[in-house]
């Protein structure tokens, strides 16, 4: 997994409240268990018409917002089902931090398991920040995980919260499986001091 200590880059507006997983990678997509390729994926059902045509009207088709790789939304970003593609398709196109006032807990979890970045501030600044991404191309935010501030474009500073476990994780780049080859050395260990006691085992 890849580490996430500062980011800038620009912030897409999502003015939308209970943004949930189908919207994010509708069903269609589900099929695969690659992590990769799914971008394509992403708000599918808002970025294209029906014809498979771009929706010019959709954010992340506007010309300022291609390469967003944050995103403001309203509150509950991620409800619905617990489908892991929701993050993996974020993370396939680019966005590694999405900031609302709350997420849905098991995409809030899957988030810190795939290098994205769910930050949660207050009602107050989510406002002030959705002003900021609502700026085109000077929507630039600057998010740095290690001091928890997010800056916007002029000089304006919000702090967030996180569980200090999950922003070492995250700091580190190290998913659950990362965490366990940590400790590869004493599981070694373990296992051969077990294989002698017990050889039958």
């Amino acid at each position: 997994m890849d580490k996430f200590t500062k980011l800038t880059g620009v912030a897409a507006p999502m003015p939308i409240t209970n943004i949930d997983t189908d919207m994010i990678i509708p069903k269609q997509y589900l099929k695969t268990i690659a992590r990769t390729g799914l971008g394509k994926g992403l708000f599918s059902e808002l970025r294209y018409k029906e014809d498979g045509s771009e929706n010019p009207d959709f954010v992340l088709n506007k010309p300022a917002y291609r390469k967003a790789q944050i995103i403001v939304a309203e509150d509950n970003f991620g409800c619905g089902s617990s489908r892991e593609h929701a993050p993996w398709a974020l993370l396939d196109y680019g966005i590694r931090c999405v900031i609302s006032t709350n997420f849905a807990d098991i995409f809030y979890n899957n988030c810190f398991q795939n290098g994205v970045l769910p930050a949660k501030v207050s009602k107050e600044d989510l406002a002030k920040l959705m002003d900021d991404a609502n700026r085109g191309a000077n929507a630039t935010l600057t998010v740095d995980l290690e001091k928890q501030e997010i800056y916007g474009p002029d000089g304006g500073v919000v702090k967030f919260e996180i569980d200090p476990f999950r922003k070492h994780c995250l700091l580190e780049g190290l998913d659950d499986i990362g965490l366990t080859l940590k400790k590869d050395a004493a599981i070694g260990g373990f296992e051969t001091q077990t294989k002698a006691e017990r050889p039958w085992l």
